[in-house]
């Protein structure tokens, strides 16, 4: 059975602050943000207690969350990072791909990544994210620093909610006009 840290249950304590959140939001009418499954095909199941214990996945998966603020299409992907160095390997080409061509559809597209070292949460706009990435793909640093950050972008602290990243996609939108 994996344990906390292990690979299979990395990011899960992110995912069920962020699920907790968009709850909120969804509650007080404020946002309807759905996690997105990764599809997954089991082949073997344990008999007595239900469980999947090995499966392969069916497709790459694209973000980790999907829906709508106030009329407007949002996607983002969740990140944990222990250290002030983001390595651009835990972001797959086929989630850029997704999060431009959402973006070409007038969608805000945004990692939210959690520097759990620090206890902090940062909004990295696509824009950014992009800026890096290309950075990388033209033989720059395969990776970003957390001095690199805007840190405008980075999100409050607010009572009541877990992760207040609203606050933060109202900057964005405010900055792309």
């Amino acid at each position: 059975m994996p344990t906390w840290n292990s690979r299979g249950l990395r990011g899960s304590t992110l995912e069920d602050l962020l699920n907790r959140t968009n709850e909120k939001y969804a509650h007080n009418g404020l946002a309807l943000i759905q996690k997105i499954p990764t599809p997954i095909t089991p082949i073997n199941i344990d008999k007595e207690t239900r469980h999947i214990t090995l499966a392969y996945f069916e497709q790459k998966s694209t973000v980790d969350y999907i829906g709508a603020v106030q009329g407007i299409p949002v996607c983002f992907d969740a990140k944990e990072c222990n250290t002030d160095t983001f390595p651009l390997a835990n972001v797959h080409p086929h989630q850029v791909a997704f999060m431009e061509q959402f973006e070409k559809q007038e969608g805000i597209a945004f990692l939210l990544i959690s520097f759990t070292h620090r206890e902090e949460f940062y909004y990295l706009r696509f824009s950014d994210l992009e800026k890096f990435w290309n950075r990388a793909l033209d033989g720059g640093r395969k990776s970003f620093r957390y001095e690199e950050l805007n840190p405008a972008y980075f999100l409050p602290k607010v009572s009541g909610v877990l992760i207040p990243y609203l606050q933060v996609l109202q900057k964005d939108l405010e900055d792309r006009d």
